[in-house]
């Protein structure tokens, strides 16, 4: 099934649902489009009583490159944005379990995410890269207080200061991710994964989840709300406002 001009496709295994990323000629990066059709498919997978787990995936090579710097530069909404927002509401509030199969290059929020999913599994072609200091701006999605949490205080900071590329096994190594696969088995290892827990009554898995991600709900909110200001805050910068104005067309020239 696709939603929103193809933007997203999910496909049902029993009862655990796999929603895939699908815009790959942008390395399904994220544009108003796919955030609503993602959205709108989370929403869906969460209020349905037949499906009991939900794997993450992206079309192509690519998990997903994030936001669509070319969209970005003619919004100005920035990764801040309503949809951008929306999306993580939506992540955030999931009851269900959210599993993550990293296909391939996952940038910016394709990185950010996985903070946010239970369990990640990563194909050996996978490589993650959270770009934000290069970009002149700073992270998103409580990644600032996810990923010291997820990888350690000195792997996330690493990650998130010097902008470098983390390879699969660096991710595993890290804690982000759970394992690494071949890339033919990633998405079936995945979904069987997904299926043990799917076996298990529902009332007690998402019980199970809701204690587990307890402790960090407020946490989580309030890095967002930081993350947020900051944002704001660099963008009302002339000097770094120009600049990352100068990435964003930069990028969208190249598109």
């Amino acid at each position: 099934m696709s939603t929103a001009e193809g933007r997203v496709r999910t496909e049902d295994h029993g009862r655990v649902r796999v929603l895939e990323f699908h815009r790959p000629t942008r390395a399904n990066a994220f544009d108003v489009a796919l955030y609503r059709a993602a959205t709108e498919a989370l929403l869906a997978a969460d209020g349905d009583p037949e499906v009991a787990a939900l794997v993450l995936t992206g079309a192509g090579r690519s998990f997903t490159a994030g936001t669509d710097l070319a969209e970005m530069a003619d919004t100005a909404e920035g990764s801040s944005g309503p949809p951008f927002d929306t999306f993580l509401d939506a992540v955030v509030a999931f009851g269900k379990p959210l599993l993550a199969a990293v296909n391939g290059a996952g940038v910016g929020l394709g990185l950010t995410l996985l903070a946010h999913c239970d369990l990640v599994l990563v194909s050996e072609n996978a490589r993650l890269r959270a770009p934000f200091t290069a970009m002149g701006v700073v992270p998103e999605a409580a990644s600032s207080y996810l990923l010291p949490q997820r990888m350690g205080f000195q792997r996330a900071t690493e990650a998130l200061l010097t902008s470098e590329w983390i390879s699969a096994s660096s991710a595993v190594e890290s804690g982000l991710a759970l394992r690494v696969c071949a890339p033919d088995d990633l998405l079936p290892e995945t979904i069987a994964l997904a299926q043990k827990i799917a076996a298990h009554p529902d009332a007690s898995v998402r019980a199970t989840k809701a204690l587990i991600t307890a402790s960090r709900r407020d946490a989580v909110a309030d890095a967002r709300r930081r993350e947020g200001a900051a944002f704001a805050e660099i963008l009302q910068s002339p000097a770094m406002g120009a600049a990352i104005r100068g990435h964003l067309a930069s990028q969208k020239g190249s598109s």
